[in-house]
């Protein structure tokens, strides 16, 4: 029996993952097992209708990423259907903007984290899946604890997002209309239903049997595009990931279509440079650079369904030149890592973006606002034909030495997603931190802010003298900055593993 680490973004979904490694689970299992969990009790932060990727590394195997992301809608609808039913919402979340996303029937994308999850279950576990859902059930029947991070989220949400749908106000809000608060216990009516069903009948009865059958009557009731031939045509997807060399590691990451792979790999082949020994002012500069230069790049040439290979291939030749001016010239989530001590890794990240508000009802369900995220898709979705995958910042990660270690790493966060893991990878791998100090370390982030570019960063980091940019100030570490997770297998010093303090994360070891 392998023993696991797991890093996940709560305690109890790190502790799901130990749970199933203790029954003779790998390092698949386990996340499997976290992932669901945190599916399930992260409330308005991650849904059970959502979308993601899972990398896998077997030491004597090809890597691999599942695609299991969302799809464009609407087979079978006519023209006059697309974009409507989909409603403005605006919060202040992170302290640096006001967020702008839409919810409603009309931003439900196809989910695929249940093809995704069923996939690697049966091809890389050691358990059967109904042992891999057993800790969800269990949580889902006896009632939860609302979370820090969910409690949190809910605080700035809950009346933007998830006050509009019945079924969804009733589950997460008080009599007075006051949101649910962190340590409450969470019951959530039919969920323990649906999960029995999955865990019985298997991920199909999601997308083609009674589960199915109920979320696409809602949907298509209220005006939604998500069609009984949507789910039935979903397929989870095996990838060839993007691999790139950084110091002696090699290190494997999410191909497009999605684009949040190729931008870490390009920010981390921009990094690859010895002169940057330590955080002062000038390696503030050039990370600030590196990343205006390579989000500045993502925004001009990947958009809708413009992802291809040959747009990827031309973003990492040039950061291969380490010349981040040639691309400044050109132009709500979850993470769990495990590795087990055969050296087997995978990295989760899966995201209901900001959630669409809907639960349907008799299923405990909720749902993705996949189709109205606009900070991934400023220029609307509705053109796009149905079965095509959407565009994602998720950039699950895995990276490897010839001795053996392993490291699995990831983390949630819309944008910021390949910044904070760049960062982390960078903190880790080039200026020599332990994992848990490379995590926590202070970060900064690039965005275009009342149209100016703008690093925000979190106090710490030597900011003094940084030219070209608007800079705004974290007082303390915050969840806008992700929430990396990190699991590390070495073949002498075994296994670890660190959580991000940013999200209240949680580490566990089974096995």
């Amino acid at each position: 029996m392998p023993r696991v680490s797991i890093a996940s973004g709560s305690q109890i979904s790190a502790d799901a993952g130990a749970t199933v490694a203790d029954m003779g689970g790998n390092a698949v299992d386990a996340a499997l097992a976290a992932t669901l969990v945190s599916m399930c009790t992260d409330l308005g932060v991650m849904a059970p209708g959502a979308s993601g990727f899972i990398s896998i590394w077997h030491p004597q195997h090809d890597p691999v990423v599942i695609d299991a992301y969302a799809e464009m809608p609407g087979r079978g609808l006519g023209k006059e259907r697309f974009g409507q039913e989909m409603n403005e919402a605006l919060f202040d979340y992170g302290g640096s903007d006001v967020i702008r996303t839409l919810v409603g029937y009309g931003t439900i994308a196809t989910p695929g984290i249940f093809a995704g999850l069923g996939m690697a279950s049966a091809g890389y576990g050691n358990l059967p899946w109904a042992n891999v859902v057993a800790p969800v059930l269990q949580w889902a029947e006896r009632g939860f604890p609302l979370l820090g991070g969910a409690a949190d989220y809910l605080l700035h949400t809950h009346q933007a997002i998830f006050s509009w749908h019945p079924e969804t106000y009733q589950a997460l809000h008080h009599e007075d209309g006051s949101s649910l608060q962190e340590g409450e216990i969470v019951h959530i009516p039919h969920l323990a239903h649906s999960l029995r069903l999955i865990a019985e009948s298997g991920v199909k009865t999601f997308y083609t049997g009674e589960l199915a059958q109920r979320i696409v009557s809602h949907i298509q009731e209220h005006g939604g595009l998500l069609t009984a031939a949507d789910l039935a045509a979903y397929q989870a997807i095996e990838r060839s990931p993007i691999r790139i060399n950084f110091d002696d590691w090699e290190i494997m990451t999410n191909p497009p279509p999605a684009v949040g792979g190729v931008c870490l790999a390009a920010m981390l082949l921009l990094l690859n440079d010895k002169s940057l020994q330590v955080w002062d002012a000038t390696t503030v500069q050039k990370v600030s650079q590196i990343q205006q230069a390579v989000l500045g790049y993502r925004q001009q040439h990947f958009h809708g369904d413009n992802n291809s290979w040959a747009e990827a291939a031309q973003l990492l030749s040039l950061a291969k030149q380490g010349d981040f001016q040639a691309l400044l010239t050109s132009p709500s989530t979850i993470h769990v890592s495990t590795v087990d001590s055969n050296g087997l890794a995978c990295s989760i990240t899966a995201s209901a973006g900001y959630g669409s508000g809907v639960m349907v009802p008799g299923t405990g369900l909720c749902f993705n606002n996949s189709l109205g995220e606009m900070e991934l898709h400023p220029q609307g979705l509705h053109s796009l034909s149905p079965g095509t995958r959407l565009t994602s910042n998720m950039a699950p990660t895995i990276a490897r030495r010839q001795d053996g270690t392993v490291l699995a790493i990831g983390s949630p966060g819309a944008s910021r997603i390949t910044t904070a893991i760049a960062q982390a990878l960078l903190n880790f791998i080039h200026l020599g931190m332990s994992l848990e100090e490379a995590i926590a370390h202070p970060r900064l982030h690039y965005e275009v802010l009342a149209k100016q570019p703008t690093i925000v960063w979190e106090s710490g980091l030597p900011m003094q003298g940084i030219e070209g940019f608007m800079i705004h100030q974290f007082p303390e570490r915050s969840m806008y900055f992700g929430g990396v997770q990190g699991s590390l297998w070495h073949p002498h010093l075994g296994l670890s593993a660190a959580a991000d303090p940013r999200r209240a994360g949680g580490v566990a070891y089974g096995g």
